[in-house]
């Protein structure tokens, strides 16, 4: 992302780009920039979006072949097209005869870095992964956007925000607009504000079943879950706040047997200080054998469902009968 920012503030900007993850946010800030810098926005002569499978190749080789109508560039934004996954054969051939006035923006959520095309691409353009950013860099995200609004959030205001909205980033600044409307003539966001203000169903469902999970109430964990995939949270997610959650159980208990107190507990953990009591309570219930092989077991779960062993949300459920079975 940071080579990016350079390319169009040198103004030496590739001719091919692949913004490929999971973060939409990510992905559509730097489509939009990279489309600004080349183009005007609504130049619907220069300026052609493709989405979705089975777009129709043949027409997006011929414009890439037409020079531009009045402006110095044409730009082609193919978005999750699955050419990343399979590409036509000599795809690359064609892209390496347009004329320099073309360029090529892909926006994929998931890729194959075998294909052929991913590899021309790295060679001959710019290839970006956006993934959503670890809890430090998302909380001094969040703080700079405050800041460019002239508010401040303290510091445990943000860590509630992060931890009860989620991780998704567009949610997360849509959330902040509610908030920064909320609070139009102050500038302090509290605790209280967020509460009051903010959408955290999702997140008080994925609480209540982690606490039901460590308190192997199995029939309640399973309820959430469910509530969970039909209020549209993917399984991933889950998962990851699964990992996490363990993760962060198994960091307190090795730290809490060499001493450590709950200000180093929470520095060490990227938690607020405030959580680490809550925390703890429930790393008492495991031995630190018990959390690492929990957090590994997340770990296969999750490389399962990446190579297509298990699906996704059989995956979850299956972690979650596990570890809260008494």
């Amino acid at each position: 992302m940071k080579n990016i920012n350079q390319d169009i503030e040198t103004n030496k900007i590739k001719q091919f780009y692949l913004l490929f993850g999971a973060e939409d946010y990510l992905k559509r800030q730097y489509k939009d920039k990279l489309v600004k810098a080349l183009v005007d926005p609504d130049d619907n002569m220069n300026l052609n979006y493709f989405e979705g499978n089975g777009i129709p190749v043949q027409n997006v080789l011929d414009i890439g072949e037409t020079l531009p109508f009045f402006s110095d560039h044409r730009v082609i934004v193919l978005e999750n097209s699955g050419l990343l996954k399979k590409a036509p054969e000599d795809f690359e051939k064609h892209l390496a005869a347009f004329p320099e006035s073309t360029y090529m923006i892909f926006v994929e959520k998931d890729v194959d870095k075998r294909n052929r095309l991913f590899k021309w691409i790295g060679k001959n353009g710019y290839v970006s992964e956006m993934n959503t950013p670890d809890e430090k860099m998302l909380i001094s995200w969040v703080k700079g956007l405050c800041r460019s609004e002239g508010k401040q959030i303290d510091e445990a205001a943000v860590f509630y925000f992060v931890e009860h909205m989620g991780t998704d980033m567009l949610l997360l600044k849509n959330e902040l607009e509610k908030l920064f409307c909320y609070r139009l003539e102050g500038k302090q966001i509290t605790v209280e504000d967020i509460k009051e203000v903010c959408v955290s169903q999702a997140a008080d469902k994925m609480f209540d079943m982690l606490d039901a999970i460590g308190n192997h109430n199995q029939d309640k964990a399973l309820l959430l879950y469910h509530d969970l995939l039909a209020l549209k949270e993917p399984a991933m997610r889950v998962l990851y706040m699964l990992t996490r959650h363990f993760h962060i159980l198994m960091q307190i208990s090795e730290l809490s047997n060499i001493g450590k107190d709950n200000k180093q507990i929470a520095s060490a953990c990227g938690i607020p200080p405030f959580s680490v009591k809550k925390y703890a309570a429930q790393a008492g219930k495991y031995s630190y054998e018990t959390l690492k092989k929990m957090v590994g077991k997340c770990q296969e779960t999750d490389q399962g469902i990446k190579t297509g062993r298990i699906s996704d949300i059989v995956g979850v459920e299956l972690l979650i009968v596990e570890f809260s079975t008494p």
